[in-house]
């Protein structure tokens, strides 16, 4: 007869094992949400260039010269010409409704102008409040009408004319990313999130459970009596499940999208390793303070969720508000991205990842004592199973749709969980999420400047420079190894080199290049260092160009109409002055919403399941009560609706241009498909926590398959339908154009449409689904 297994590290962890393949659940947690998430995420970035932009062209000269501008405009890359409005309107409404996303205005006698030497304007519209895609198609169109520009050759008057200095011309040398792959830069930084949201989350659901319907006094048993025992052998399954995924992840990247890796391996997966076992260790943390399932994982979700805005990838830590600096500090995530992209992106010295490293180690290591000290206090008091409040309308059946209305409400207000996710967590998110973007724009990014020139007009180039508000010049070095190495130490992130010769070239009216070597590793400070430096040099070359006149002035201009006979004029839509926040959190509200209810609806299925098994459940079926649930959930959220459409977006500053019907109109058919989506999907739930453990680590995916931050036009079709069965994807579309961008209903009428066509099909979904299940359990009892 084969022995008792002794008590130990081996015993707990395969008891855990043990758990997590009869559970499933968990199972699925650990191994399926992260990979149907990583393929979901690689699908949609598997287009790595942005291409077929749609824009709207206006063509009032209707000349040859003018058609040679839509001709090229056509043929620049990255952008389509979708449409030839005849006016402004029709285009505006194209970009209103996101038939395009920027417009090109080429004005009346823009023909004659140009032979005339009157320096004509071209204007180009894009739309910012859609970041990424809005300055992409911003840059295709401005190349595209430089490029028609230097075909033409220069203005009838200004052949034969005398002598005229030259001009300043920045040359981009890029770093780290040289191919400006978007993906490149978003994967590297979106698994690892994605995955700390699962691994914190498995980890509480695994700790958890053991003062829910698991045994508390079985766990220490196994281990022996020791607290320390217990812990590692329960969290050593998933930190070997979790590194393999981390490492899955970097194989993903780098074999996949052959993204090459430029650092020390070593040190990257010594991060690995601290990443996992932080998020572990904070899971199990929360659970062993709360002491109850859905609470824990709650406080895990509010933490873990906004981390990738805290962690400095889409707005970097430089531009935050004191308070997003200090909460991102305490997140083991922010350092892992800092090493991660020193190592992987930059090929930086393993020496100047020491630091943070460090850092994360020591918060790993706080994660892991606190847990462990919480379990030994634990393990000294009596276990004691939470129970929920049965809520009155559980005990008797409720008729009618006002009925189930009432009944949903009392669900809701009585179960602490439900009202945290349904109504708390709206408050909560909405304070937190928006503050690392609160900063709006990027200023005085730290640059070098290697002036070999040593001219007046050099050391003018480095005061203009300096006084641009995008870059601040805060090395001044003698050599360009001497930038370099204050680049490597993260003291700057440009080096603008002022070659010797700079003012003879000028002089001699040849065009002085100057190099500009930018760190590419985060996409939203190296374009908004090149604009730095582009508007630094364009004020310069005007001044050159003028020769001691005013910059207004006819001389001036004339000037000017030499050197640049055409004047592109890019105008920003929606959000003109490029703020971070105005961009993101719009957006990031509406899923929020989604995604709150969602979680909290579907939650109160599992409840009724907990506290009366299938009466509970038949309970909750019927055509009218799934109605009224439904409309009990739209008036639960409305406040969060206004809260998020209304209130916040004046006291964050965001523009605010739609009429408050137009809003509420589309916010109707949301929240009552999002409703019915979660009593579908519920109706095969048990336990309350089923629906946080599947879908909490959805929003992220969820974000960059709307359309937003990546564009629509690089999202692979199947993905684009995909997304169109959540709710979120239309409601987002249209809820920020009729906000942000002042569209009407009826620009958005498509949205509206699909938002009312998956309230119908849910509601049927969810009433098919109630009335099987219910069948099910019948032919079960007989």
């Amino acid at each position: 007869m084969k022995p008792p297994a002794q008590p130990g590290l081996l015993l707990v962890a395969t008891r855990e094992l043990r758990w997590m393949w009869r559970d499933r659940l968990a199972l699925f947690l650990a191994i399926g949400v992260p990979l149907i998430a990583v393929a979901i995420l690689a699908a949609t970035f598997s287009n790595v260039v942005i291409r077929n932009l749609q824009v709207s062209v206006v063509d009032a000269d209707r000349s040859p010269t003018s058609l040679v501008y839509v001709q090229a405009i056509a043929s620049a890359p990255g952008v389509s010409v979708a449409h030839r409005s005849g006016d402004m309107t029709s285009a505006m409404h194209a970009v209103r409704s996101g038939e395009a996303i920027a417009t090109v205005y080429i004005p009346e006698n823009f023909e004659r102008d140009l032979v005339a030497g009157r320096r004509p304007q071209i204007v180009v519209l894009y739309n910012r409040q859609y970041f990424t895609p809005g300055n992409s198609a911003s840059a295709a169109l401005s190349a595209g009408i430089a490029a028609a520009t230097a075909t033409l050759g220069p203005p009838g008057p200004s052949r034969g004319r005398s002598y005229a200095p030259g001009s300043l011309v920045v040359e981009q040398y890029v770093l780290t990313n040289p191919a400006l792959n978007y993906a490149q830069f978003l994967l590297r930084a979106v698994l690892p999130h994605v995955l700390h949201v699962i691994t914190a989350i498995a980890a509480g659901y695994a700790v958890g459970s053991e003062f829910s319907r698991r045994s508390r006094r079985a766990w220490l048993r196994a281990a022996g009596g020791s607290c320390l025992t217990a812990l590692v052998g329960k969290l050593a399954p998933l930190f070997g499940i979790f590194l393999l995924m981390l490492a899955a992840e970097a194989g993903l990247i780098h074999g996949l999208f052959h993204v090459p890796f430029r650092g020390d391996s070593i040190l990257m997966g010594a991060a690995a390793i601290l990443l996992v076992a932080a998020y572990l260790s904070l899971g199990a943390l929360l659970q062993l303070l709360t002491g109850n399932l859905a609470l824990g994982m709650s406080l895990t979700a509010i933490i873990c969720n906004p981390a990738f805005g805290f962690a400095g990838v889409g707005f970097p830590v430089l531009a935050m508000n004191g308070f997003a600096r200090l909460w991102g500090d305490l997140l083991p995530l922010r350092w892992y991205i800092q090493i991660l992209f020193d190592q992987a992106v930059r090929g930086l010295p393993p020496s100047s990842s020491v630091a943070p490293l460090l850092t994360l180690c020591a918060l790993t290591s706080a994660a892991f004592a606190l847990a462990w000290w919480r379990l030994r206090v634990v393990a000294r008091t009596n276990p004691r199973r939470p129970t929920e409040p049965v809520a009155p309308e559980d005990r008797a059946p409720v008729s009618g749709i006002g009925g189930a209305m009432a009944a949903e409400w009392r669900r809701t207000l009585n179960d602490r969980g439900v009202f945290g996710l349904i109504v708390l967590a709206p408050v909560i998110y909405g304070i937190l999420y928006p503050q690392p973007y609160l900063g709006q724009l990027l200023r005085e990014i730290p640059i070098a400047i290697v002036d070999q020139d040593h001219t007046p007009l050099s050391r003018h180039i480095t005061q203009i420079v300096d006084a641009d508000e995008a870059v601040a010049v805060t090395v001044r070095a003698d050599t360009l190894a001497e930038a370099q190495a204050a680049l490597a130490r993260r003291e700057v992130f440009a080096i603008l080199g002022i070659p010797a010769d700079t003012e003879r070239d000028i002089l001699k009216g040849r065009p002085a290049r100057l190099a500009a070597y930018v760190d590419s590793a985060y996409f939203l400070m190296f374009n908004r260092m090149l604009q730095g430096l582009s508007e630094a040099a364009g004020t310069v070359t005007s001044e050159i160009a003028a020769r001691g006149a005013r910059l207004d002035g006819s001389l001036a201009r004339a000037a000017l109409a030499r050197s640049a006979p055409v004047e592109v004029v890019s105008q920003p839509l929606f959000n003109p002055t490029g703020g971070y926040a105005s961009y993101v959190v719009p957006a990031a509200f509406v899923l929020i919403l989604q995604q709150t209810l969602l979680l909290g609806s579907a939650t109160v299925g599992g409840v009724a399941f907990e506290q009366a098994g299938s009466l509970g459940r038949r309970r909750r079926a019927g055509a009218r009560t799934i109605l009224g649930q439904a409309l009990a959930h739209l008036l639960l959220v409305m406040p969060g609706v206004a809260l998020y459409l209304i209130v916040l977006p004046r006291i964050y500053g965001f523009s605010t241009l739609g009429r408050l019907v137009d809003l509420f109109l589309l916010a109707c058919p949301f929240v009552l498909s999002v409703s019915f989506l979660a009593q579908f999907v519920s109706v095969w739930f048990k336990r309350r926590e089923t629906a946080v453990l599947l879908f909490i680590a959805a929003s992220l995916p969820l974000f960059f398959m709307v359309g937003v931050s990546w564009p629509v036009e690089a999202i692979p079709d199947v993905i684009r339908s995909v997304s169109r069965i959540f709710p979120s994807t239309s409601a987002i579309d249209g809820l920020v154009r009729i906000n942000q961008m002042g569209a009407t209903l009826h620009d958005v009428r498509r949205d509206w449409l699909i938002l009312w066509a998956l309230t119908g099909i849910y509601g049927l979904l969810a009433i098919l689904a109630a009335r099987s299940a219910n069948r099910g359990m019948a032919g079960d009892a007989r």
